[in-house]
């Protein structure tokens, strides 16, 4: 039999190798890593050609971990275990065996916890990129609110919904799996429950971001669920990118936070089809009581009686060139990309007002840079890596705050002064600034000037201070 790898400075995906075997399964290949597992492909060691037996094996090793880290393992599991013994569904995972390894003479093993549960083909995750159709969006939306309707009938939230956990089988249903942080509905009249402080900083409702913590750990009920889905489906129409801006989980979740409390408005991607935009933005009503009466009974029958549009059947066009890649792209990068959409402003054709643009020669010159590693040194002005110029820099960073004139890393512009308490930009590598320049455009883009932001280049031009610009409206 195959012996577990030596895992001291190796890839963990390949902590168990092909052949070793875990109670009655037998591992075929390594499949991936997350942050506390390791997930391998399996089969039944005792009908190794049964097709109808491929399994993914869940290893949770707890070994070497600090007694608070093993304990949140050993909590992990526990929680799925007893969901999975408790609860069925053709909507949820199966988990269809429980596993403890004795291996003591390799230690990294010894006492790890296997979660032996039914195969998928990929996550939800794995479509976002392409897009889907507005028919094929629909189908997997309803999906997922069957599952979840059932969990929350049954008195439990799934804490940690997000496209990572939505799997799709073989044959294209959805299955929502990872109950790692399933919580079971024990307050009064069954309406929370306690968790431990942890889940996915992009998928957590408002209210989770200054929950107080107690004895038993966090309060937990199902609007955050509801909350999630609005994001999913957000990103399942948008490619993968957040209603909120921000170029790390931490900055989105300040967003989120200036959203909750009143200070931003709710801004979704123009890609998303009318009736979903409409169901997301309910589910991402700011409070748990506005988001209470939006259950996911309630947006099954809502979906259930929606009228099919003329672009169901169709496959979303090529999107906007500024779409995120994935969810690191910053996002004032990700609003500033909509060249496009920036077109239909009548006010983007004229200049700011009070900008003191001058035919004069600039007292200096400046030069493009992009945070994003991937899109330095290239030279084929591939859009997506092209940046945006604002209109105002004292308004948010938003499409509606964008001219049409584009820039890419490198590009030299003119500069007539700086600005150094505008709105304040945060980029793809975490660098925070309010600094502006306001810069020169071509001949013929329809507008003299735009402005900078001073996170977008490594320049410090000795310039005039701007005068402070005159709002545009």
């Amino acid at each position: 039999m195959h012996r577990p790898a030596d895992t001291s400075g190796s890839d963990r995906t390949e902590l168990l190798p092909p052949g070793y075997r875990v109670g009655r399964w037998e591992v075929t290949e390594a499949i991936g890593a997350g942050g506390w597992a390791t997930v391998h492909g399996g089969r039944s060691a005792e009908d190794a050609a049964s097709e109808q037996e491929a399994v993914a094996l869940k290893v949770l090793p707890t070994a070497g971990l600090a007694p608070r880290q093993a304990r949140k393992v050993a909590e992990t599991a526990r929680r799925e275990v007893e969901f999975g013994r408790r609860s069925s569904h053709p909507r949820l995972i199966r988990l269809l065996d429980t596993v403890v390894l004795g291996e003591p003479d390799h230690p990294v093993l010894d006492g790890a916890i296997v979660l032996v549960m039914e195969r998928a083909e990929r996550s939800l995750r794995e479509l976002l990129d392409a897009g889907v159709s507005e028919t094929e969006g629909a189908r997997l939306i309803t999906q997922i609110c069957e599952g979840l309707a059932h969990l929350h009938r049954g008195g439990w939230v799934h804490g940690d919904l997000k496209p990572d956990n939505i799997l799709l089988m073989a044959d294209g249903s959805v299955k929502l799996s990872d109950f790692g942080l399933v919580t079971e509905l024990t307050g009064t009249h069954g309406t929370h429950g306690y968790a431990p402080p942890m889940g996915t900083f992009d998928y957590l409702p408002p209210e989770r971001w200054k929950a107080p913590l107690g004895e038993q750990g966090v309060e937990v009920r199902p609007t955050a669920d509801i909350w999630a889905l609005g994001i999913t489906i957000h990103e399942l129409f948008a490619r993968g990118a957040s209603p909120f801006p921000g170029a790390t989980p931490m900055a989105r979740g300040a967003a989120t936070q200036e959203y909750a409390d009143g200070r931003a408005p709710l801004r979704l991607d123009g890609a998303v089809p009318p009736f979903w935009r409409a169901l997301a933005a309910d589910c991402l009503a700011p409070t748990h009581p506005a988001r209470a009466e939006h259950t996911a009974e309630s947006l099954l029958a809502r979906i259930a009686d929606r009228q099919p549009t003329e672009t169901d059947a169709a496959v979303p066009s090529e999107r906007p060139a500024e779409r995120r890649r994935g969810r690191r792209r910053a996002a004032f990068a990700t609003l500033a990309l909509c060249a496009l959409a920036a077109t239909i402003w009548p006010h983007l054709e004229r200049d700011d007002a009070g900008s003191g643009a001058t035919n004069a020669e600039p007292p200096g010159r400046i030069r493009v840079f992009n945070a994003d590693q991937s899109c330095r040194g290239r030279t084929d002005r591939d859009p997506q890596c092209s940046l945006g110029l604002a209109i105002d820099p004292m308004r948010p960073y938003t499409v509606d705050n964008v001219v049409p004139t584009r820039v890419w890393h490198g590009d030299e512009l003119a500069v007539d002064c700086r600005l150094a308490q505008g709105m304040q930009i945060i980029d793809e590598a975490d660098t925070h600034s309010a600094d502006w320049y306001r810069v020169r455009l071509p001949g013929g883009s329809g507008r003299p000037t735009a402005w900078l932001p001073a996170v977008r280049t490594k320049d410090r031009p000795s310039v005039p201070d701007c005068p402070a610009p005159s709002p545009v409206r």
